[in-house]
């Protein structure tokens, strides 16, 4: 009985996953073209990016006048940073903090304190830079200890 439910279990949760995919909202199919790193570090720098922003492993110019909020971009993580996630941080930062309840990158009607780059920003621009973002992130595996729990 134990198994059979488990079976019934396993199928309603394959027939949830796949009827996930072909709702009218559902990023599936979603892909823009490649971009253009380098073309990608230059629109990072000429958009202003680098006013808020470093990009790990990259020397980027100072910005003209002094940070007053600093954002890393790359470096470890314990998840892929995904094409999709890179380009919803670009177009929609307030969607890309939502989850991490990062007060101090929200202004108080909790929206991102990143300006909307979307009336300016071309397809082309996006493209770039996420292309030159992406390489930046390196997915490190955590170590376990006997306990099962991780440390860094």
């Amino acid at each position: 009985m134990k198994y059979r439910n488990s079976k019934i279990a396993a199928l309603l949760a394959a027939l949830l996953l796949a009827a996930c995919g072909r709702q009218v909202d559902s990023p599936q199919g979603f892909r823009l073209p490649d971009g253009d790193p380098v073309a990608g570090r230059e629109a990072f720098v000429t958009m202003g990016c680098v006013q808020c922003h470093t990009v790990v492993g990259d020397s980027l110019p100072e910005p003209e006048i002094p940070r007053s909020l600093h954002v890393q971009l790359g470096g470890e993580t314990h998840r892929v940073k995904t094409y999709a996630q890179l380009v919803t941080s670009i177009i929609h930062p307030s969607h890309a903090i939502k989850d991490k309840n990062v007060a101090d990158y929200e202004d108080p009607s909790g929206k991102s304190l990143m300006p909307d780059l979307t009336p300016y920003l071309t397809v082309k621009q996006l493209v770039d830079i996420t292309q030159y973002l992406q390489p930046h992130y390196k997915v490190v595996f955590p170590e376990y200890t006997r306990d099962g729990l991780y440390y860094q």
